[in-house]
Parts: C-alpha cells; structure tokens; sequence
C-alpha cells in the first residue's frame, strides 16, 4: 500500500512546484527564466563560450533528470544563441562517465508572495560527495563561482549557491550554509525551513515531502525502506533525512538569530522571529511544515496551493488572535502587507493576490488602510522611521519574553550566541551619555527628500524635509548633529540644508566635516563587527579629533577639541574638551589605552597656523595614549562605553 501513496503524493508535489514556479515567473518573469531553466543548463554544460567554463575539467557534470526536463529542451537553441554557440548538436550530451548534481533547489521567498523586488535567491546546489574526488569537488565550486559571476553582472537579484552534501543534510551538518550564522541555529531550524520553502529547480524530489497520508499514518523510515528496495523504480527521490522534533533550545538560539539579523532587515526578519516565538510558546506543536505538508498534498489533483509564506503567516495570527492581542495582530498584519509590498485591485499579479486573498477575507484589513500601506515607499520620511521604532518596541517585548522564559534552558554554544545578540542589542540602540544615537530603519532606503539643519535658540537640530514638528536629532552641540547625519548613512551634500543662523558654522564645513567623517569613521553597521568582539571587552578601535570647529579660521587654538570616538563594538560617541589638560585626562582614563587604534585629525584648511595647530593636537595625544600606555595595568575595569548585557 506504500507504493500508491508515494506515487500520489509525488504527482501532488509535482504539480505544486509547478505551482511554485508559475509563482516565481508571475513576479519576476525574465529573472525566473535564468534560474529555472538557464542555471541548470550551464551547470550541465561545459563549453568555452557559456558561463562556467572549466579548461580542464576531468569529470563533465550534470544535473540530474536534466534531458528529460523539456521546457529545458526546448530552450537549448535560444541558450546556444545567447552565447553565440554555433554547434547544432545538444550540449547535453555526455559520454557514460558524469558527476551527477542531484538537485538545485530554491529556499526562501523565491516563488512566494512574500518574494519582491529586493528579495534575494538562495540555491542549494545538492551532490554526492562520495562520487568526487578532491579535483573534481574544486572543480563543481569554481565552475558555480563563475556562473555566479556571471549571475551577477546580468541580474539585478542577487543570487547565492550554497554547495551541498547529501549526506550532510541528512545527518544536519549544514557546512557553509550556516556561514551567516553564529553555529548554534542552522540545524532543524534550517531543514524544516528548507522543506516549507523549496522549489525544485531541476533533480530530484526529497522524499520528506511524500511521507503522508491522511487514513493512516506513514513514517520517514518506512518510506525510507520502501525506496531502499531493489525493485522500486522511482529514481528521481532523494533521502535528505526526516525533519525531527526541535527542541526548544534550538528555537530559542534561532529565534536569537532572527531577532539581530531583524536589527537591520527588521520587515524581512520580524515575521520569522515570531513564528519562532510562538513554536517556543507552544512546544507540543510540531514543526509548521508538517501541518503545510498535509495541506499542500490534500490539495490532491487540484492545481492552486497554499503559499509558503501565507500558511505560517495564518497561523501566527490565530495564535494573537487566540490571546487576545489586538494591537500586536493588527500590527503584524500592516507588517506582513508592507513586507510582501501587496496592492489592492492589482491586476497584474493575479496568483499573488489569489493566495492572499483567504488571508485577509479571515484577518481583514480596511480598504482605505490597505490603500495606504500600499504606499509605503512614499510615506514621508518621518512616517517610516515611525514604523520602524514600532518594530523595534515589538522586537525588544519579543527579546524580553523569550529570554525571561527560555534563557535559563538555553544550550552552552547558544547561551555565547545569547551574549553576543544581547550587546549587539544595546550597542544598537541602547541610549547612553555621549552616545550617537541610531533611528529605526524598516527598510534600508528610505523616502528621503533632504535634511535641513537649523539652530533653535541653543539647540541644533536636523529634521527631515520641511518637518520642523519632530526633529530627528537634537543637541547643543553641532559636531553631534553632523555625526548623527554621517553614522545613520543620511549624509549626502545635495540633500542637506542649513537655515540662517548667528553662529559662526557654515554649510561648507559641515560638508566638509562630514565627508571626512564618512570616509574614516563610516556609517553604523553592527553586520560588519565580527562575533568575537562582543565576547572581549570594548576598545578604542577609532578617534577623529575635530579642533576648534566653530570659531573663525583667524580663531583657531588648541583649547577647543570634539572627538568622536568609535569602539570595537561598533558604538560611536562624542566628547568635548576645553583644554588639552581635559583631553588627556579623558584619554588617560580610558580602559584601554587606544594604542594602534586609527587617529585622524580635522582642522578647517585655511587656518592661519594650520600645520602648527595639527602638529600640537598630534603631540597632545600621543603623550596621552603613552601615559595611559605606562598606567593601563592599574586601571579599574569600569568605563563609560561598556554596554550593560540587560535589557
């Protein structure tokens, strides 16, 4: 009885990838055409015209079940074309001995409603290890480097292969795929979102996905074994290994996971954290693959499924739903339509508003709010970073439950992963004297038209285009105002303006200043500081020192210092100094001494003692970083810039 339910279930699967793919080549038809059909093309050819091209190659490859794939087929000749290959044969054929690629498959967005213009498209480039060799395996990874390059130069979406071992994903030994994470959240967390959301690009079908019936149980290993038989003539079924039980210190180290990656891509990254959320709240609950598995294969011989990422979307809103949390529902609805950029009454989209037509007909939106997230990319300004303090409050109540609850529970490697994500937390945005602060971003470009700078009474501040009602940022101090602009990546001199004012500050040197800022300070980006900084304690790691900013050029002196002072763990603050006395004691105190840390100087070039005044700052912090040097070791451990680990 195995046999005919394994055979039903493949023709369900097969026809909802189908589905999946039609999905992928509504949204984004020229670029679905290159990954579904050109990718395994290349890979499966080796010609010196044709992207991926081995001089050498000892071993052709090929990717499985490719010269029955027709719609490939019937591509070759306009592929041959667009590498100007003249040969009138097929390029797919190979003599007897080949390398087999067993599958390329999509995870992810890709082929979703949630996939958009700014998604990307991750591959897993599946192979039997065991029938290469070390040459052979060198060659796979370069020949699918140059096609990525060549991905790369031609498509506007960014596309990342990750090249796989069959045994690996069997047993969760996940290799590079797990290069972004800290180690400790890519093991069924990963596989059960691999099953949820693949597509079969071209190879063979994981068995997981077959293992289902609706009158009686069928388990992994007795499907296994039916496929282990010499006489069962399915060959295009793989065995990547069941999807097991996760245990709730896994979806605590994962949830962690999301919740830093959400500190920058938070639209992208704040549904996942809460579906993990939720799996930790409720841990008699299978993995929510399963539960879209059943629905995907009850489908039968129909020809329209659910979405990968409606269904786990459904069930997260049943569960507020089932709280009673109104407000957190409604805001995560408003999340979900602005993530998947969904617009009412589209017409040229008819799959993607079908499948989320259901969504909102149980959990609906009015139509004039759904008119107007629609248009979140033309939100003002100070409308989106609303939006994005909201998600931060949301993110920050998520981090506080799960951490209350699950910490204690929490496995060794991910209770290092739970310090790490902790600082890096606070060092985003907890607030702290002298600190620059950081706004919330939802999204990484925002609906900017200028800044305009403006000094009211003895405050400066900036605000975003004519809104003088909320100013982004406010102080006293001007260098702040200019770092404020420079770190949270909104410097740009077109877009800046400066309303008249009785200071001696001119526009020309807060240009001046802040491209000197950006080029050797840079922007805030806690993505580029290593894990193992937030292991150590925080260091100096850069100083700009800005002399005398504000008095004329006739003025300057030695007696007027602001620096800006960036850490190892990516914080950046601002300190004033009225004497070269007051420098070196602030220095002199510093946990540890900024010996080798990067020092720059900035002094407004038409200064009358210009070199003088250069060289004198220069001498004030060297012999200060030299005493603090020759003291270091009777120092206390407490500074001002050690970021508390609670939240």
């Amino acid at each position: 009885m195995i046999r005919p339910i394994l055979a039903r279930n493949k023709q369900t699967f097969l026809r909802y990838n189908q589905f999946r793919k039609q999905i992928f080549s509504e949204l984004s038809p020229r670029f679905s055409e290159t990954v579904l059909y050109l990718l395994p093309w290349m890979l499966s050819v080796n010609h010196p015209r044709c992207p991926g091209y081995i001089e050498n190659q000892i071993t052709p490859l090929k990717v499985f079940n490719i010269d029955n794939e027709m719609e490939i087929r019937r591509r070759e000749t306009v592929f041959k074309k667009l590498f100007e290959i003249t040969a009138p044969e097929s390029l797919l054929r190979h003599g007897m001995k080949f390398n087999v690629i067993q599958g390329l498959y999509t995870i992810g967005s890709v082929g979703s409603v949630s996939q958009t213009a700014s998604s990307d498209c991750d591959i897993w480039v599946c192979c039997d290890k065991h029938h290469f060799n070390e040459t052979t395996w060198k060659q796979l990874h370069q020949k699918v480097n140059l096609i990525k390059d060549w991905l790369d130069m031609h498509l506007r979406m960014p596309v990342y292969f990750f090249v796989c071992d069959e045994n690996d994903i069997r047993h969760n030994l996940f290799g590079s795929v797990d290069s972004e994470s800290s180690g400790s959240t890519q093991t069924n967390v990963l596989k059960e979102e691999f099953y949820r959301t693949c597509i079969v690009i071209c190879g063979k079908i994981p068995l997981w996905w077959l293992c289902h019936d609706d009158k009686e149980p069928l388990s992994y290993i007795t499907a296994k074994s039916e496929l282990d038989r010499r006489s069962y003539s399915e060959f295009d079924i793989i065995d990547f290994g069941d999807l097991q039980e996760v245990e709730g210190s896994e979806y605590f180290g994962a949830a962690l996971w999301q919740l830093q990656k959400s500190l920058t891509r938070p639209l992208k990254s704040i549904l996942k954290m809460i579906l993990l959320k939720m799996l930790l709240d409720s841990p008699r609950e299978r993995p929510i693959s399963y539960q879209y598995r059943k629905a995907v294969l009850g489908c039968g011989e129909k020809d329209f499924f659910p979405d990968p990422s409606v269904f786990p979307i459904h069930a997260i809103l049943n569960y507020y739903k089932s709280l009673n949390k109104t407000e957190t529902l409604e805001f995560l609805k408003e999340c979900f339509y602005i993530r998947c950029e969904l617009t009412p009454h589209s017409s040229r989209m008819p799959l993607k508003n079908e499948l989320i037509k259901e969504l909102f007909a149980q959990h609906p939106i009015d139509i004039k709010k759904r008119i107007h997230l629609s248009r979140f990319a033309s939100w003002d300004f100070n409308s989106q970073i609303h939006l994005g303090n909201r998600l931060f409050q949301l993110l920050m109540a998520s981090y506080r439950e799960i951490t209350a609850a699950y910490a204690g529970n929490a496995s060794t490697i991910n209770k290092r992963d739970f310090t790490i994500i902790g600082r890096k937390i606070l060092v985003s945005y907890q607030k702290k004297p002298h600190k620059i602060q950081v706004i919330q971003k939802p999204i990484e470009n925002l609906n900017l038209t200028h800044l305009t700078i403006r000094l009211e009474g003895s405050q400066w501040q900036v605000y975003a285009g004519n809104n003088k009602e909320t100013p982004l940022a406010s102080d006293k101090d001007i260098l702040y105002i200019i770092g404020f602009i420079v770190w949270n990546s909104l410097f740009d001199v077109n877009k800046i303006r400066m309303e008249p004012n009785p200071s001696n500050v001119t526009m020309q040197e807060i240009a001046n200043l802040g491209r000197k800022m950006n080029e050797f300070i840079g922007t805030f980006d806690n993505q580029d500081i290593a894990f193992h900084n937030y292991i150590q304690k925080s260091r100096l790691s850069k100083l700009l020192v800005v002399v005398s900013f504000e008095n004329f050029y006739w003025e300057k002196d030695i007696n007027d210092f602001g620096v800006l002072y960036k850490n190892s763990w990516g914080e950046l603050y601002l300190r004033r100094f009225k004497s070269a006395m007051e420098l070196e004691s602030f220095l002199g105190k510093t946990r540890h001494p900024p010996l080798g840390s990067e020092i720059s100087y900035y002094l407004q070039r038409n200064s009358t003692y210009y070199e003088k005044i250069i060289e004198r700052t220069k001498q004030v912090i060297l012999s200060a970083i030299q005493r603090a040097v020759n003291t270091s070791d009777n120092r206390d451990d407490s500074d001002e810039e050690t970021p508390d680990t609670e939240m």
